[in-house]
């Protein structure tokens, strides 16, 4: 019985009506789904907020009922609830039937309301159910309700008339509209990667993980299929086991720890044989987030050394190398080396790049522009403290690195393949371009 009672209590915590008033405050529409509001609630709430002006807060106690409005140009639409509901959610959803109504009749205003009444109710229930929100794509919605509303002449003038009929053909796709032209079809791919390292005294990694992401700015004409292919382990076990994998998949491919992807992502094609089949939106998006652990290539090897020499003297010796391949260098290196708050003065020298002492960030900043790689840097210097009574011991922070590394992955995540398929069977040009960024590169000293 507790249960049931507590179920049915879930149930009753969400929107009991919407409303449409105008710049006055007069309802042009309503939609009650409950019983449970007061409808002298709703004029009061008429002289309290609207034609008094009050808009300092979208949410409003009248009583027993919670307003919550958003403002469309002299439009108020408003959700009526009597509990404690999600009112993200509320505020999202008045937020897409806004959207929804714009995309039957163009425009939402008094007028276009008048016009739409019998369109609008019947968006209303399908939109939400009992006080749920429920379907709210405007494309999908119009595989259902199909009346055209009336639309003003510049509605008329931007619309697509063969959108509906469009959307039955290709499988109602929301993400992607249709008929889509280019005169060079192109697929850019960029791989983002993120270190996130923090490196003991004695160079043992405490922790280590990449993060990183696969974005595609895709400019492809019509509705195209793609299948997306990278270098991981469970993939090119597969394919080797079943012997059509080439020579370039001998090698034993990373391990993915795991991954999210965008909702255009067929995941069931996905878990059944770990094809990245998708039909792309257009223009720029991220195609998948992951995350690595294992068989991370640190980029830099850090060795700090930092003497103590009494309390008032401190002696710097840092050398930095790159590990990635001669070839690449990293742009946009910067070395943060904390010192105490004490510091007086201090005078380094570096191999290469500009190291000056900076108190706003509270220690020494070595700038290098341009790190190639398999090179050792070193930076030296002595620094001269401020005589202090406290005896309180410096409390060292770690050596903090930023930089990035074009064309150079940490976890070695490589793109194997992207091969699109459209009826039109068009050529395609494919761009790919990896980079590494420091996430939280941390390098503990010793003395």
């Amino acid at each position: 019985m507790c249960d049931q009672t507590e179920i049915c209590c879930q149930q009753r915590k969400m929107i009991t009506a919407i409303l449409f008033l105008n710049q006055k405050g007069d309802v042009i529409i309503s939609r009650f789904y409950r019983d449970d509001v007061n409808r002298n609630d709703t004029e009061q709430f008429r002289t309290t907020v609207v034609q008094a002006k009050n808009f300092t807060v979208p949410i409003m106690q009248l009583g027993n009922t919670h307003f919550l409005y958003i403002r469309h140009q002299d439009i108020f639409v408003c959700a009526l609830t009597t509990f404690n509901a999600n009112t993200a959610l509320v505020f999202q959803f008045l937020q897409t039937l806004v959207s929804v109504f714009k995309s039957y009749f163009g425009t939402l205003d008094e007028d276009s309301i008048k016009n739409n009444f019998v369109l609008i109710y019947e968006l209303l229930d399908e939109t939400i159910d009992n006080g749920y929100p429920q379907n709210c794509q405007a494309d999908l919605l119009k595989l259902y309700i199909t009346q055209q509303g009336v639309k003003s002449e510049k509605a008329l003038a931007d619309s697509d008339k063969s959108t509906s009929i469009t959307i039955q053909a290709t499988g109602a796709i929301s993400w992607r509209k249709p008929n889509i032209r280019y005169a060079k079809n192109e697929v850019f791919i960029d791989v983002i990667e993120n270190v996130n390292l923090l490196m003991s005294s004695k160079g043992t990694p405490l922790r280590s993980d990449v993060t990183g992401q696969v974005v595609m700015k895709v400019f492809l004409s019509g509705m195209p299929e793609c299948r997306f292919g990278l270098n991981d382990r469970v993939t090119l076990e597969k394919e080797r086991s079943e012997k059509t994998a080439k020579s370039k998949s001998s090698s034993q491919g990373i391990e993915i720890d795991d991954c999210t992807f965008h909702q255009c992502v067929r995941l069931g094609k996905f878990e059944t044989d770990r094809t990245i089949t998708f039909t792309p939106p257009d223009g720029e998006f991220q195609l998948m987030a992951y995350r690595v652990t294992d068989n991370i290539v640190h980029p830099f090897r850090v060795k700090p050394i930092i003497r103590e020499q009494g309390r008032t003297r401190i002696e710097l010796d840092v050398k930095v190398k790159s590990v990635f391949p001669s070839k690449l260098f990293a742009q946009a290196v910067v070395i943060l080396i904390p010192l105490p708050k004490t510091t007086a003065l201090a005078r380094v020298t570096s191999s290469a790049g500009k190291a000056k002492y900076r108190a706003e960030d509270g220690g020494i900043v070595w700038k290098v522009r341009r790190f190639p790689g398999e090179t050792e840097y070193g930076l030296s210097g002595e620094v001269e403290l401020m005589a202090s009574t406290s005896e309180k011991t410096w409390a060292r922070s770690p050596i903090t690195m930023d930089f990035q590394i074009p064309m150079f992955t940490a976890s070695g995540l490589h793109v194997r393949f992207l091969k699109v398929v459209e009826k039109s069977q068009y050529e395609t040009i494919k761009w790919v371009r990896y980079i590494t960024k420091a996430g939280s590169c941390h390098f503990r000293s010793t003395g």
